[in-house]
Protein backbone atom coordinates (compact mmCIF):
# COMPACT_ATOMS: atom_id res chain seq x y z
CA UNK A 1 0.00 0.00 0.00
CA UNK A 2 1.26 3.28 -1.09
CA UNK A 3 1.86 6.07 1.79
CA UNK A 4 -0.70 8.31 -0.24
CA UNK A 5 -3.21 5.93 0.08
CA UNK A 6 -2.58 4.65 3.82
CA UNK A 7 -3.25 8.35 4.82
CA UNK A 8 -6.63 8.58 3.06
CA UNK A 9 -7.71 5.65 4.94
CA UNK A 10 -6.50 6.89 7.90
CA UNK A 11 -7.91 10.45 6.93
CA UNK A 12 -11.33 8.83 5.93
CA UNK A 13 -11.42 6.34 9.16
CA UNK A 14 -10.93 9.58 11.18
CA UNK A 15 -14.05 11.08 9.95
CA UNK A 16 -16.17 7.98 10.10
CA UNK A 17 -15.22 7.98 13.57
CA UNK A 18 -15.86 11.44 14.36
CA UNK A 19 -19.48 10.68 12.47
CA UNK A 20 -19.83 7.78 14.64
CA UNK A 21 -18.88 9.71 18.22
CA UNK A 22 -21.47 12.35 17.34
CA UNK A 23 -24.17 9.82 16.72
CA UNK A 24 -23.67 7.91 19.93
CA UNK A 25 -23.42 11.76 21.66
CA UNK A 26 -26.93 12.15 20.16
CA UNK A 27 -28.48 8.99 21.41
CA UNK A 28 -26.98 9.45 24.74
CA UNK A 29 -28.81 12.69 25.02
CA UNK A 30 -32.13 10.56 23.60
CA UNK A 31 -31.95 7.97 26.04
CA UNK A 32 -31.02 10.17 29.03
CA UNK A 33 -34.63 12.17 28.31
CA UNK A 34 -36.22 9.09 29.24
CA UNK A 35 -36.72 10.49 32.70
CA UNK A 36 -38.06 8.46 35.91
CA UNK A 37 -39.98 10.17 38.41
CA UNK A 38 -39.18 9.63 42.33
CA UNK A 39 -42.41 7.59 42.13
CA UNK A 40 -40.93 5.26 39.45
CA UNK A 41 -43.34 6.63 36.82
CA UNK A 42 -41.57 7.86 33.39
CA UNK A 43 -41.70 11.02 33.85
CA UNK A 44 -43.87 13.04 30.63
CA UNK A 45 -42.69 15.79 28.87
CA UNK A 46 -44.85 18.63 28.52
CA UNK A 47 -45.19 21.35 26.15
CA UNK A 48 -44.86 25.14 26.92
CA UNK A 49 -46.39 25.95 23.63
CA UNK A 50 -49.75 25.02 22.87
CA UNK A 51 -49.10 25.88 19.19
CA UNK A 52 -51.74 27.80 19.23
CA UNK A 53 -50.89 31.49 21.63
CA UNK A 54 -49.23 32.40 24.22
CA UNK A 55 -51.36 30.75 27.29
CA UNK A 56 -48.81 30.18 29.63
CA UNK A 57 -46.82 33.12 29.11
CA UNK A 58 -45.54 36.61 29.70
CA UNK A 59 -44.61 39.91 28.15
CA UNK A 60 -41.84 41.86 29.70
CA UNK A 61 -41.38 44.18 27.44
CA UNK A 62 -40.07 47.92 29.04
CA UNK A 63 -41.20 50.03 25.63
CA UNK A 64 -44.76 48.63 26.04
CA UNK A 65 -45.24 50.58 29.50
CA UNK A 66 -46.11 53.86 28.45
CA UNK A 67 -47.76 52.82 24.95
CA UNK A 68 -49.33 49.23 25.43
CA UNK A 69 -50.62 49.26 22.09
CA UNK A 70 -47.14 49.28 20.48
CA UNK A 71 -45.56 46.14 18.64
CA UNK A 72 -45.27 42.81 20.52
CA UNK A 73 -42.14 41.43 19.73
CA UNK A 74 -43.55 37.65 20.19
CA UNK A 75 -46.49 36.32 18.18
CA UNK A 76 -47.87 32.88 17.17
CA UNK A 77 -47.04 31.97 13.48
CA UNK A 78 -47.48 29.41 10.83
CA UNK A 79 -47.73 27.42 14.48
CA UNK A 80 -44.29 28.57 15.65
CA UNK A 81 -43.65 30.63 18.37
CA UNK A 82 -41.70 33.59 17.19
CA UNK A 83 -39.30 36.18 18.93
CA UNK A 84 -39.87 39.13 16.14
CA UNK A 85 -36.50 40.36 18.08
CA UNK A 86 -37.95 44.06 18.42
CA UNK A 87 -38.26 45.97 20.56
CA UNK A 88 -36.35 44.46 23.60
CA UNK A 89 -38.11 42.30 25.99
CA UNK A 90 -38.77 38.80 27.17
CA UNK A 91 -41.39 36.61 27.00
CA UNK A 92 -41.33 34.51 30.15
CA UNK A 93 -43.29 31.43 31.84
CA UNK A 94 -46.27 32.18 34.35
CA UNK A 95 -44.96 28.98 36.36
CA UNK A 96 -41.23 28.92 37.69
CA UNK A 97 -39.23 25.31 37.84
CA UNK A 98 -36.79 23.16 39.12
CA UNK A 99 -34.92 19.95 38.76
CA UNK A 100 -36.12 19.45 34.59
CA UNK A 101 -34.88 18.74 30.77
CA UNK A 102 -35.41 21.58 28.42
CA UNK A 103 -35.35 20.88 24.93
CA UNK A 104 -36.03 23.76 22.98
CA UNK A 105 -35.97 23.63 18.66
CA UNK A 106 -35.36 26.85 17.44
CA UNK A 107 -33.94 28.65 13.94
CA UNK A 108 -32.91 32.06 12.69
CA UNK A 109 -34.99 31.70 9.40
CA UNK A 110 -33.32 34.75 7.69
CA UNK A 111 -30.19 35.81 9.00
CA UNK A 112 -27.29 34.67 11.87
CA UNK A 113 -28.74 36.72 15.07
CA UNK A 114 -29.05 37.14 18.75
CA UNK A 115 -31.66 35.68 21.42
CA UNK A 116 -31.32 33.29 24.42
CA UNK A 117 -33.16 30.97 26.71
CA UNK A 118 -33.29 32.24 30.56
CA UNK A 119 -33.52 29.73 33.29
CA UNK A 120 -34.03 30.07 36.59
CA UNK A 121 -35.48 34.02 36.34
CA UNK A 122 -36.54 36.11 39.11
CA UNK A 123 -36.79 39.88 39.60
CA UNK A 124 -37.77 41.75 36.43
CA UNK A 125 -35.53 44.14 34.58
CA UNK A 126 -32.60 43.60 37.62
CA UNK A 127 -29.87 44.40 34.61
CA UNK A 128 -30.04 47.11 32.57
CA UNK A 129 -33.57 48.19 33.21
CA UNK A 130 -34.18 44.75 30.77
CA UNK A 131 -33.29 41.49 31.56
CA UNK A 132 -34.18 39.39 34.58
CA UNK A 133 -32.42 38.17 36.97
CA UNK A 134 -31.03 34.60 35.93
CA UNK A 135 -28.54 32.37 34.25
CA UNK A 136 -28.69 32.87 30.65
CA UNK A 137 -28.29 29.71 27.89
CA UNK A 138 -26.98 31.84 24.82
CA UNK A 139 -28.13 30.91 21.37
CA UNK A 140 -26.55 33.55 19.43
CA UNK A 141 -24.99 32.34 15.80
CA UNK A 142 -21.94 30.79 16.82
CA UNK A 143 -22.08 31.01 20.42
CA UNK A 144 -24.80 28.34 21.29
CA UNK A 145 -24.52 27.52 25.10
CA UNK A 146 -22.11 30.09 26.54
CA UNK A 147 -24.03 31.24 29.81
CA UNK A 148 -24.72 34.46 30.71
CA UNK A 149 -24.11 35.48 34.63
CA UNK A 150 -27.61 38.08 34.92
CA UNK A 151 -27.49 39.16 38.55
CA UNK A 152 -27.11 35.10 39.50
CA UNK A 153 -23.92 33.50 39.26
CA UNK A 154 -22.31 29.75 38.32
CA UNK A 155 -19.03 27.58 38.37
CA UNK A 156 -17.18 25.52 35.56
CA UNK A 157 -14.27 23.92 34.64
CA UNK A 158 -10.93 26.30 34.07
CA UNK A 159 -12.78 29.46 34.80
CA UNK A 160 -10.22 32.12 33.79
CA UNK A 161 -9.58 30.56 30.35
CA UNK A 162 -13.38 30.93 29.92
CA UNK A 163 -14.19 33.73 31.76
CA UNK A 164 -11.24 36.17 31.93
CA UNK A 165 -9.24 37.35 35.24
CA UNK A 166 -10.81 36.60 38.02
CA UNK A 167 -10.82 40.40 39.10
CA UNK A 168 -12.80 40.81 36.46
CA UNK A 169 -15.54 38.34 37.35
CA UNK A 170 -19.16 39.82 38.49
CA UNK A 171 -23.10 39.01 37.67
CA UNK A 172 -23.55 43.14 36.96
CA UNK A 173 -23.06 46.18 34.39
CA UNK A 174 -19.60 45.55 32.77
CA UNK A 175 -18.56 42.84 34.89
CA UNK A 176 -17.05 39.41 32.93
CA UNK A 177 -20.52 38.01 33.07
CA UNK A 178 -19.86 35.89 29.90
CA UNK A 179 -18.62 32.44 30.08
CA UNK A 180 -17.86 30.77 27.13
CA UNK A 181 -18.62 27.23 26.07
CA UNK A 182 -16.63 24.04 24.90
CA UNK A 183 -17.40 24.36 21.44
CA UNK A 184 -18.47 26.80 18.67
CA UNK A 185 -19.34 24.63 15.96
CA UNK A 186 -22.03 22.90 17.22
CA UNK A 187 -24.63 24.34 15.09
CA UNK A 188 -26.61 23.84 12.26
CA UNK A 189 -26.39 26.08 8.97
CA UNK A 190 -28.29 28.86 8.83
CA UNK A 191 -31.73 28.37 8.13
CA UNK A 192 -32.30 24.66 9.87
CA UNK A 193 -33.09 24.12 13.09
CA UNK A 194 -31.29 23.45 16.16
CA UNK A 195 -32.00 21.08 19.00
CA UNK A 196 -31.10 22.76 22.60
CA UNK A 197 -31.14 20.57 25.50
CA UNK A 198 -30.81 22.35 28.95
CA UNK A 199 -30.49 20.21 32.14
CA UNK A 200 -31.26 21.74 36.03
CA UNK A 201 -30.56 19.65 38.43
CA UNK A 202 -29.88 20.63 42.25
CA UNK A 203 -27.47 23.74 41.81
CA UNK A 204 -25.98 22.11 38.04
CA UNK A 205 -27.05 23.28 34.64
CA UNK A 206 -25.65 21.14 31.36
CA UNK A 207 -26.57 22.14 27.30
CA UNK A 208 -26.70 20.32 24.83
CA UNK A 209 -26.67 21.62 20.98
CA UNK A 210 -27.50 19.30 18.52
CA UNK A 211 -26.76 16.15 20.63
CA UNK A 212 -23.19 17.37 21.54
CA UNK A 213 -22.12 18.81 25.38
CA UNK A 214 -21.32 22.37 24.93
CA UNK A 215 -21.35 23.58 28.90
CA UNK A 216 -21.34 21.83 31.90
CA UNK A 217 -21.55 24.60 35.10
CA UNK A 218 -22.39 23.82 39.14
CA UNK A 219 -22.84 26.15 42.21
CA UNK A 220 -25.29 27.86 40.48
CA UNK A 221 -26.88 30.93 43.05
CA UNK A 222 -30.40 29.45 42.08
CA UNK A 223 -32.11 26.47 41.53
CA UNK A 224 -35.68 27.72 40.50
CA UNK A 225 -37.30 29.73 38.57
CA UNK A 226 -39.19 31.10 35.68
CA UNK A 227 -37.81 30.28 32.07
CA UNK A 228 -37.57 33.57 29.68
CA UNK A 229 -36.88 33.88 26.04
CA UNK A 230 -35.36 37.16 24.66
CA UNK A 231 -36.39 39.39 21.88
CA UNK A 232 -32.83 40.89 20.90
CA UNK A 233 -32.61 42.40 17.96
CA UNK A 234 -33.25 38.93 16.06
CA UNK A 235 -36.14 37.36 14.57
CA UNK A 236 -36.56 33.23 15.65
CA UNK A 237 -38.83 30.85 15.31
CA UNK A 238 -39.60 28.22 17.92
CA UNK A 239 -41.04 25.21 17.07
CA UNK A 240 -40.59 22.66 20.30
CA UNK A 241 -40.63 23.96 24.12
CA UNK A 242 -40.61 20.19 26.14
CA UNK A 243 -39.78 20.13 29.59
CA UNK A 244 -39.85 17.53 31.50
CA UNK A 245 -39.33 16.84 35.46
CA UNK A 246 -36.36 15.04 36.78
Amino acid sequence: MSRTTKNRLEGLNSAIVKRISLALAAVAVGVSAFSVSPSGAAAKPVSLFNGKDLTGWHMDVPSLDNNPQGTKPFIVRDGYLVSLGTPGGHLITDKSYQDYRLVVEYRFPAKPGNCGVLVHASKPRRLYGMFPQSIEVQMMSGHAGDFWCIGEDIEVPNMEARRGPRDRWGVDGDKARRIANLTDNSEMPLGEWNRMTIECRGDAVKVFVNGELVNEGRKATARRGQIALQAEGSEVEFRKLHLTRL
